[in-house]
């Protein structure tokens, strides 16, 4: 399956599409240089296939490509830097004891 992720600024998300279909997204808050990542949302059609960890992967990506620091907020999001340890300096060295990351 071919999926895709384009940020819809206007929307404030990240979209997953796979095959050309909606799959799902990440709603984010931008503030300054941070990024607070608040909601995932899969479509039931695209559970249980792994596309949460398409679409996070692609929003932290995205973000840290666009110079952002992550605020976790979003539980989905959360277990993704907390099983991928490459991501947590994303987020800021202040943050990472409200989330239960190592500093």
């Amino acid at each position: 399956m071919a999926t895709e992720v384009r940020n819809n600024t206007a929307l404030e998300r990240f979209e997953l599409t796979a095959d050309g279909t909606p799959a799902g997204y990440i709603e984010y808050q931008d503030t300054g240089a941070e990024r607070a990542l608040v909601h995932t949302e899969i479509y039931p059609r695209f559970e249980g296939q792994g596309m949460a960890n398409v679409v996070t992967k692609a929003a932290l990506d995205t973000s840290r490509a666009e110079g952002f620091s992550v605020l976790p907020l979003c539980p989905v999001v959360l277990h993704f830097v907390k099983t991928h340890p490459d991501y947590i300096s994303l987020v800021p060295q202040r943050a990472r004891e409200l989330f239960g990351l190592p500093q």
